[in-house]
């Protein structure tokens, strides 16, 4: 058992944590863990807050190269999740910071909430809603006449990691037809095509995959053109994936059918971004995989991984 102050580690939990999250970290002392939160946007306390932290649990504000030279003490930048392209990752490498990641935390949770925008999409959710709490119990035609149903639908799947592992059997439970496009083959029984066959022949595209240099701008308005008309596209993954000022020119015009997304080029997206302002858009606060189940996982893997930096033993899912 640890003695009070011996070998502490500071870990600054980047997020904006609330009286219940609070206090369950701050029982991570008795391990030598001092857990300090710090909102989000808060830049000033973040950086005084910094300057003794060996530790960073980082969530989504980006970790940039500016951030970390103001970090002298810093050994450990622990994504909460999966994806780093929020990390100054040749930052971090030139300093000898170690950046982990824990792929599998969130993938129920995302792949729950890609399920949850397809429905909504399809369902007008939004416009029903807004109808109803207003007093408009019947609802616009136009809405109505186009409300649709899973069942019978072929869902394009664009990536096969952990995610669509788990939403793939959901969606063939619902009865849709499964397809999927990916860097390679799957040991998996949904039919491997191009992505431009994908696109053609889906009537829901969504979107799983890393945003790198070869997948910004993925969903350009050149592959927008391939998709089905009335089809509509889900993005829990990155913003950037998609273009969105195409994406808006193709909802405006019918040439999608609707759209659902959780994740925006620019986050966090402002009231002024135009899809927010558009009735066939179910959206989200980058908020996919967020659940107190996904929260409890990824603390656990980030206090192992801080506790082996007190300890200088092997990380899990050490990136750089």
């Amino acid at each position: 058992r640890l003695v009070a102050g011996s070998r502490r580690v500071k870990v600054l939990f980047h997020y904006a944590a609330g009286a219940r999250l609070r206090e369950e970290v701050a029982r991570f002392a008795t391990l030598g863990l001092e857990v300090v939160c710090c909102a989000e946007g808060s830049e000033q306390p973040f950086l005084a807050e910094l300057a003794d932290a060996r530790v960073i649990w980082h969530v989504l504000q980006p970790i940039t190269a500016d951030v970390i030279r103001q970090a002298p003490k810093l050994e450990l930048i622990q994504k909460i999740g999966v994806g780093v392209n929020t990390i100054d990752l040749d930052a971090a490498r030139s300093r000898g910071i170690a950046v982990c990641n824990m792929p599998g935390t969130n993938s129920r949770a995302v792949a729950e909430m890609s399920l949850l925008l397809m429905l909504s999409a399809l369902r007008r959710q939004y416009c029903v809603e807004r109808s109803c709490r207003t007093g408009k119990w019947v609802v616009d035609a136009q809405v109505r006449e186009s409300l649709g149903e899973l069942c019978g639908r072929t869902v394009g799947i664009v990536g096969f990691g952990e995610v669509p592992r788990i939403l793939a059997p959901i969606l063939e439970a619902m009865g849709a037809r499964v397809i999927y496009t990916a860097r390679s083959r799957k040991e998996v029984a949904y039919p491997f095509v191009s992505l431009r066959e994908l696109l053609q022949v889906s009537d829901i595209v969504t979107l799983h995959v890393p945003l790198t240099a070869e997948t910004e701008k993925l969903i350009d308005r050149s592959r927008m053109a391939l998709m089905k008309r009335g089809a509509i596209l889900i993005n829990t993954a990155r913003g950037a994936l998609i273009d969105e000022i195409a994406l808006h020119v193709a909802l405006v015009s019918g040439a999608l059918g609707a759209a659902g997304l959780d994740v925006f080029a620019h986050e966090p997206a402002v009231a002024t971004n135009p899809l927010l302002a558009l009735d066939n858009v179910a959206v989200a606060p980058h908020l996919a995989w967020l659940t107190n189940e996904t929260l409890g996982r990824s603390i656990d893997v980030a206090v192992r991984n801080s506790l082996a930096i007190r300890d200088s033993v092997a990380l899990e899912h050490r990136v750089v």
